[in-house]
C-alpha cells in the first residue's frame, strides 16, 4: 500500500463525513464540497491501486515451466 491510496482513502472518508454533515444540516454548499473530495479520494486511491500493480514484477516464462514440470514429475510418481 503506497502514500497515494492511504491519502485518497482518508479524502474519501472526509469527503463523506462533509456530505453527511451537510445533508444533516441541510447545507447544499457543504454537501457538494463533500462529493467533491470523496470523487478526488477515490481517484487518488484508483491512482495507487495501479501504482502498486504496477509495481509488482511479473513472472519470469522459466519459472512457470519449471513449475509445471515438477507438478508432472510429482504426478507420474504417485501413479
Amino acid at each position: 500500500m503506497n502514500k497515494d491510496r492511504v491519502e485518497g482513502k482518508v479524502k474519501d472518508v472526509a469527503g463523506r463525513v462533509q456530505r453527511q454533515a451537510g445533508e444533516w444540516s441541510d447545507d447544499p454548499e457543504q454537501q457538494v464540497k463533500g462529493m467533491a473530495k470523496q470523487a478526488e479520494g477515490k481517484v487518488q486511491n484508483a491512482w495507487g491501486k495501479a501504482k502498486d500493480a504496477n509495481s509488482k514484477p511479473a513472472p519470469r516464462a522459466s519459472e512457470d515451466e519449471t513449475d509445471t514440470e515438477e507438478s508432472a514429475n510429482t504426478r507420474r510418481k504417485a501413479s
